[in-house]
């Protein structure tokens, strides 16, 4: 289990991008966490302000972060950053809205080098939120 604060030390982004607040479970193969979606997130002040929803995007946003986390949190990995480079197959099957835990996994990641992809669910109380298969690249830590 990874606290928001731990979670903080492994990925780059910070408010009001940092989608992940609570890393539940790591395995073997994948890594199981989720967002507190807030009527205060900034995107819903246009998305839409009378019937506020979460993007689609991201929703995939939160889940490639979750599995950011997985792999930037390995030694090897330890300072750098992951880029999305694909998305495959996704759909989505019901809407996120404030109030909703946005749970996730990322499961079946494969790593070439420093290319990859892992299959991604999102849920919100047991029930499909969307899902697909993500693709990613790691790169070079930041220059600051």
């Amino acid at each position: 289990m990874l606290s928001f604060s731990e979670i903080q030390k492994i990925l780059p982004h910070r408010y009001p991008f940092l989608l992940v607040d609570r890393v539940t479970e790591i395995t073997e193969t994948g890594i199981y966490g989720y967002k507190q979606v807030s009527g205060n997130e900034p995107f819903f002040q246009g998305h839409f302000p009378e019937y506020p929803v979460m993007p689609g995007v991201l929703i995939v946003e939160a889940c490639a972060q979750l599995g950011a986390v997985y792999l930037l949190g390995k030694p090897e990995y330890q300072g750098r950053i992951a880029f999305l480079t694909g998305l495959d197959g996704w759909r989505f099957r019901r809407q996120v809205v404030p109030g909703d835990t946005l749970t996730m996994e990322m499961k079946d990641l494969q790593l070439r080098e420093t290319f990859g992809k892992g299959k991604a669910k999102a849920t919100v109380d047991g029930a499909l939120v969307a899902e697909g298969t993500i693709m990613f690249a790691i790169g070079p830590a930041p220059q600051s």
